[in-house]
C-alpha cells in the first residue's frame, strides 16, 4: 500500500499532530496522500490533489477519513469514485463509523500495511425523486434518505408503496428511509429497529406520526419503495446522508431501492457489531 487518499474535516486542516503523522508515514513508508478537493490549498504540499480525470490517475488503496461520521458521509462519493476502501479515524462526537482513533493509529496502520484487516460491504440506497413522471433528482445514500416538512409548522402527508402495492398512509414530519447502516442514526432516533450493517434491508420510520398505530417498518432490499408526498401547503425537503438535496413539490414521488454500487469500509479490529453498540450505544445498561 503506497497510495492513499485523504479526507481532513475542515476544522482539522491545521492540526499539528494529524500533520505530523501524515508527514512521518510519507517518510518511512514512502505514501502518498491525495485529497479530493482541488480547490483545496490548506493542505501541506506533500498532499495533492487527486487528478480525477486523468487516465494516469493513481490506484488509491485506502481513504484515510479524519473526523466523525458525518465526514466519513461525505466520503462516499470519492470511495465510490476511486473504488477504495475508508479507513474512519474518529476525531469527533460518536464515531460510530470510525474503525480506530487517533492515538491508536501507529498500531493500526502496522495492521493495514501486513494486510490485518478485512473488507466490509455497505449497502447504499438509490433515490430518485420523480416529478410529473420526470426523474428531477437522482442520488445515493449510505445513511439514508429523510422526506421532511422543512419550513411549515403544518403536518406533511406521506403514501408509502412496496413494490407497487399500498402498505399506508400517514400524517408526519417527514419519513426516513434508511439502510442497515443508517438503522442507528436518525431512523434510531426516530424509534426504528437497529439492524446488522451486513443484511440487506430498507427501514422506513415515519417521523412524529399523528396516528399512534403507525410504526417503523423494514422491507426487502430487493423491492422498491415509493413515497408519495401530498397535503402540502408549501415544499418539502428531500435530504440525503444529512443534505439539504431539492425540494419536494406535492404528488413527487421518492423512489428507493438497493443500488448495485457498496461502499467500503476496512475492519481491523475483533471488536464486533454488538460489542460497539455496548459502547457506544450503551446497549443494555
Amino acid at each position: 500500500m503506497t497510495c492513499f487518499g485523504l479526507v481532513l474535516h475542515p476544522d482539522f486542516y491545521q492540526n499539528k499532530d494529524i500533520l505530523e503523522l501524515l508527514d512521518a508515514l510519507c517518510h518511512l513508508y514512502g505514501i502518498r496522500f491525495y485529497h479530493a478537493c482541488p480547490e483545496n490549498s490548506a493542505l501541506p504540499g506533500y498532499i495533492e490533489p487527486y487528478p480525477f480525470r486523468s487516465k494516469k490517475a493513481p490506484v488509491l488503496h485506502c481513504i484515510l477519513v479524519f473526523g466523525g461520521d458525518g465526514t466519513i458521509l461525505r466520503t462516499k462519493d470519492f470511495s465510490l469514485q476511486t473504488d477504495a476502501p475508508i479507513l474512519g479515524i474518529n476525531l469527533g462526537y460518536l464515531g460510530f463509523l470510525s474503525e480506530t482513533t487517533l492515538s491508536e493509529i501507529s498500531q493500526s496502520f502496522q495492521d493495514l500495511l501486513n494486510g490485518k484487516y478485512k473488507l466490509l460491504h455497505r449497502m447504499l440506497l438509490n433515490c430518485q425523486l420523480r416529478r410529473n413522471g420526470k426523474i428531477v433528482y437522482q442520488g445515493l445514500a449510505l445513511n439514508d434518505a429523510v422526506v421532511y416538512k422543512a419550513d411549515t409548522p403544518r403536518l406533511i402527508q406521506v403514501r408509502i408503496y412496496h413494490d407497487n402495492r399500498y402498505v399506508f398512509d400517514c400524517r408526519c414530519d417527514g419519513v426516513i428511509a434508511a439502510t442497515p447502516t443508517g438503522s442507528t442514526a436518525y431512523s434510531l432516533s426516530a424509534g426504528g429497529p437497529i439492524l446488522s450493517p451486513q443484511m440487506k434491508a430498507i427501514v422506513i420510520s415515519p417521523l412524529n406520526p399523528h396516528n399512534l398505530t403507525i410504526r417503523p417498518m423494514v422491507f426487502p432490499a430487493e423491492g422498491k419503495l415509493i413515497m408519495r408526498i401530498h397535503g402540502l401547503t408549501q415544499p418539502a425537503w428531500l435530504q440525503i446522508d444529512g443534505v439539504n438535496c431539492i425540494q419536494a413539490d406535492p404528488n413527487d414521488e421518492l423512489i428507493v431501492s438497493a443500488a448495485k454500487p457498496t461502499v467500503s469500509f476496512i475492519k481491523l479490529s475483533n471488536r464486533t457489531f454488538y460489542k460497539i453498540l455496548r459502547n457506544k450505544m450503551h446497549l443494555g445498561r
